[in-house]
């Protein structure tokens, strides 16, 4: 597949740096009042994806709704910049920003893995702004987590085992772990690489095609793509508020849809549980759906996806 059914946006910036973005308004003529009633649907990305992953989804979501999707900085067709902190901050800061300064309307925020945590972040504070968020295998941590300690980089495990002599440290990161980083880039980047990962994480392998190899591939051949990838290599975990908090600042609906057999969420059922206990201790109105999916349940079932997220809607809005 090769179109998204949107078309990209007028240039649009976020701390001085280019952000893409595509659009979609209603495509079923009959519906252009109700949807116009409808509150915007905005998608979010996960990590080395971009707008391009939810290819199955804008088409169905936009019979009934306008939609948008964006390429998180460092992301996709998005700008690369060196200098930014990378992580969950940052990201939210860019959503809350758009749907202030380009949607200004209530939005409903989708988000996959880090795209997840970041929606959450971003509704939370958006406030009244928020008509609701999705989270797909949502990534993050919470309070009771000791997530700084569990999330060191493999640079600071390996120079621990080093020791501290200042030549040899200084060896290590001024020489040989860039050099580890740049080949990790590298491999990972090879179209071969990405297709096997990606049939790694969707157990129906049927939607990893040439297109999404592709749309993986093109960004990672960006200027300033391998600094991004080693700030966020190198970040220790997401970098803004455990999920419990956020979930106590979100003041609209919530559904969790989880890919129940994603290989790349550690003790997944019990992840699962705290997301859906701590929503309810949050006094939150939340629904959950269990998926027969990988990490990324968007692409690979988009059918169910597309249908749960529409009952949702229908229900809250």
């Amino acid at each position: 597949m090769s179109a998204l059914a949107a078309k990209p946006n007028a240039p649009w910036s976020h701390l001085g740096h280019n952000v893409y973005s595509v659009s979609s308004n209603s495509i079923d003529v009959s519906n252009n009042i109700i949807s116009k009633q409808n509150p915007v649907v905005l998608l979010v990305h996960g990590f080395g994806a971009s707008t391009d992953h939810w290819r199955y989804n804008i088409p169905e979501l936009a019979k009934s709704h306008e939609v948008h999707a964006i390429d998180l900085l460092g992301f996709g067709r998005s700008a690369k910049p060196s200098e930014l902190d990378y992580g969950g901050e940052l990201w939210k800061e860019q959503i809350v920003a758009y749907v202030q300064e380009r949607i200004q309307k209530p939005t409903v925020i989708i988000g996959n893995s880090l795209g997840g945590y970041a929606a959450l972040a971003a509704g939370a504070s958006l406030a009244s702004q928020s008509a609701g968020v999705v989270l797909l295998n949502a990534a993050g941590y919470f309070s009771d987590e000791n997530f700084v300690a569990e999330s060191q980089d493999l640079g600071t495990k390996i120079r621990q085992e080093i020791g501290k002599g200042i030549s040899r440290d200084f060896l290590f990161k001024g020489l040989i772990y860039p050099l580890m980083q740049r080949l990790i880039f590298e491999n990972l980047r090879r179209p071969g690489v990405i297709r096997n990962t990606l049939k790694q994480v969707y157990i129906d392998p049927t939607n990893v095609d040439d297109y999404l190899i592709e749309s993986i591939r093109r960004p990672s051949l960006d200027p300033g793509a391998f600094q991004v990838f080693r700030k966020v290599f190198q970040a220790r975990g997401l970098k803004g508020k455990p999920i419990d908090e956020l979930f106590k600042d979100l003041q609209s609906p919530l559904l969790l849809l989880w890919g129940s057999s994603d290989p790349w969420l550690r003790n997944a059922k019990a992840k699962q549980e705290k997301f859906r206990l701590f929503a309810q201790k949050a006094s939150l109105e939340v629904t959950e759906v269990l998926l027969n999916a990988g990490h990324c349940p968007h692409d690979e079932v988009p059918d169910r996806v597309n249908s749960e997220v529409l009952s949702w809607l229908q229900k809250y809005n």
